[in-house]
């Protein structure tokens, strides 16, 4: 069914050209600049696009200020709203989407959290670790000693865009609040969920997402090229994707 859902979408069978308000959410990294690559293209196609700036190097936010940064960046727009919630911020989209009208969510390469859940307890809940060790095993590589954010996030990034991000330094992130607070949702917000998977990702490794993905929300992966970081590494085709996906709705 998805892939016949993908192919109508590709012939113009279903219309992909109306107009929505796409709301981009970066991982922990928190900067809006890292959909600065997708943000154009998507405008380029018609659509409304806000990009928003996340409070990650406040030792003090916590779910609610994360929330409310992303219902503060959204304004009062509110046609067609598409919530794009890149890595962690599957934890903290689906608080925004909770309260406000939106059409569609669409998890980016993403932690999908269980109520009561903290982010610190999701990576042994869902066995993150081993599932990277026998991705990096199956494919006769050997995991890096110690964390290296090049070989795990840029390794598909063009180099121009590595120097780039390089330049502007590391955030100094701080998760204190924010990795300790308890998912505050008694279910998943009632919002057409979509999962968007980057299939070259080496961090959350697409065997593994399947897992957790349908064992929690009970639905598909759909697959793409690309790493961890895809809207860096795959701009036009992340455009496309995101454009294209019809929703569940239409799906049915």
């Amino acid at each position: 069914m998805v892939r016949l859902i993908e192919s109508q979408a590709r012939s113009g069978l279903w219309d992909t050209r109306a107009v929505a308000t796409y709301v981009l959410v970066p991982g922990a990294d928190g900067r809006a600049w890292y959909w600065h690559r997708v943000a154009p293209l998507l405008l380029e196609r018609g659509h409304d696009v806000v990009a928003v700036d996340l409070p990650a190097t406040d030792p003090a936010a916590g779910l609610e200020d994360y929330a409310a940064a992303i219902t503060s960046a959204i304004g009062d727009r509110r046609s067609d709203l598409v919530l794009v919630a890149q890595s962690l911020a599957g934890f903290t989209a689906p608080l925004a989407a909770d309260r406000l009208p939106v059409a569609r969510l669409i998890l980016l390469n993403a932690m999908v959290p269980r109520p009561g859940e903290t982010a610190a307890e999701w990576w042994d809940n869902t066995g993150q670790a081993e599932a990277r060790a026998d991705h990096y095993a199956r494919a006769g590589w050997e995991l890096p000693a110690e964390f290296d954010v090049l070989e795990a996030f840029f390794h598909d990034v063009p180099p121009d865009v590595v120097e780039q991000a390089m330049a502007m330094g590391e955030p100094a992130v701080r998760f204190d609040t924010l990795f300790s607070q308890p998912w505050p949702l008694r279910a998943w917000p009632s919002v057409p969920t979509r999962f968007l998977q980057a299939r070259d990702d080496r961090f959350f490794p697409v065997e593994f997402q399947r897992r957790v993905v349908s064992g929690r929300l009970g639905i598909p992966v759909e697959e793409m090229p690309g790493g961890h970081l895809v809207a860096l590494s795959r701009p036009e085709e992340l455009a496309d994707r995101l454009h294209g996906l019809p929703t569940i709705e239409d799906s049915a």
